[in-house]
């Protein structure tokens, strides 16, 4: 089983939202050493809760400051910008890091609609991201353009030996046929409905799959929410910082995370005590050994060979360990002793 993790670069409350950039730093360098595969990190805009905004910037400087895990973006939201231009982007992190890049990316805004029109003003992209990602593919792997496409001259640089590889991602049915229909691997982001559809997007995309030169077979994974600790007492004490960010995104509020302590001492409702309780009932918390089950047995029933982690604490600290604790369970390689550039984490 390989693991990899999806940072949202997470603000916490009574703290300025740079350093959830700095702590993004860390836990990718923290990762690197605990032998995790890939790193990837997200974009959203406009809400006080995920603050990581720019993947492509936040992946230079991770490029630059590990030794061998895969860096990639989960996603960009590829309808508010060019497609030449992002795969200049990735082709010049290909060059920081060779054959370490993964560039995924999602038709979703990331956003609400008005920070959607605020990032591209001119744009009306979402329906032409089928072009897009032809578009994007071609520029990133220095395949040529259609003869009769208006920019089939245009090349994206720099270019090398080495290609990021393109994902799509995807929380529907409809990324799961693009990326089947185009031969691109796929990731699932199961944590944003608790898993509603999964089976249904992974069975589309295999049974759809058409095989690309650089893809013969199909490629999938998902991103899983998990939280690991000493003991269960004290994961689900931690959970309970994103449990009540959870319940206020039912109203449309996007705050900052708050400390464990205060979210237990919320005065929830009956209503949203039973939400509650319906979460933890499906959340993968606890200690190792039961996240590694919990995860070991979706991973079976999907059949996947990967899973993406994606871990939210208030304190940086808790999040560190819940990583390096599920790296000794599933004995992932360390490489505490190779030289790491940029500092400990």
């Amino acid at each position: 089983m390989k693991l990899s993790v999806l940072d949202q670069s997470t603000a916490s409350a009574g703290r300025t939202q740079d350093v959830a950039i700095r702590e993004t730093l860390a836990l990718a360098r923290h990762c690197d050493a605990l032998g995790y595969h890939r790193y990837w990190v997200s974009e959203h805009h406009s809400t006080d809760t995920i603050v990581g905004t720019a993947p492509e910037v936040l992946m230079a400087a991770i490029a630059a400051t590990t030794q061998r895990i895969r860096i990639g973006s989960a996603g960009v939201m590829l309808p508010h910008y060019s497609a030449l231009k992002v795969a200049e982007q990735f082709r010049v992190l290909d060059a920081i890091a060779p054959g370490r890049i993964d560039l995924g990316v999602g038709r979703a805004p990331g956003s609400d609609p008005l920070t959607a029109q605020a990032l591209n003003p001119h744009s009306n992209a979402w329906q032409d991201f089928p072009q897009q990602v032809l578009d994007l593919q071609a520029w990133v792997s220095g395949s040529p353009l259609p003869p009769a496409h208006p920019f089939r001259t245009i090349q994206a640089n720099p270019r090398g030996p080495t290609a990021p590889e393109l994902w799509i991602l995807g929380s529907s049915d409809y990324g799961a046929r693009l990326a089947a229909h185009f031969g691109l691997p796929y990731a699932f982001a199961y944590f944003f409905s608790d898993g509603q559809g999964v089976e249904q997007a992974l069975d589309l995309y295999r049974s759809n799959y058409r095989p690309s030169e650089r893809h013969p077979e199909p490629q999938a994974t998902i991103c899983v929410w998990a939280l690991a600790a000493d003991t269960e007492a004290e994961a689900r004490r931690l959970a309970a910082s994103r449990e009540h960010t959870r319940v206020e995104r039912e109203y449309g509020v996007r705050r900052a995370l708050i400390s464990p302590e205060e979210a237990a001492a919320h005065p929830y409702s009956a209503a949203e005590r039973t939400y509650i309780e319906s979460m933890r009932k499906r959340a993968l918390v606890g200690s190792a050994e039961q996240v590694a089950a919990g995860m070991n047995a979706l991973a079976e029933r999907l059949h996947l060979d990967e899973l993406v982690v994606v871990t939210w604490t208030y304190e940086p600290e808790p999040r560190h360990r819940s990583y390096e604790l599920l790296a000794q369970a599933y004995g992932l390689t360390r490489s505490d002793s190779s030289p790491r550039a940029g500092g400990d984490s």
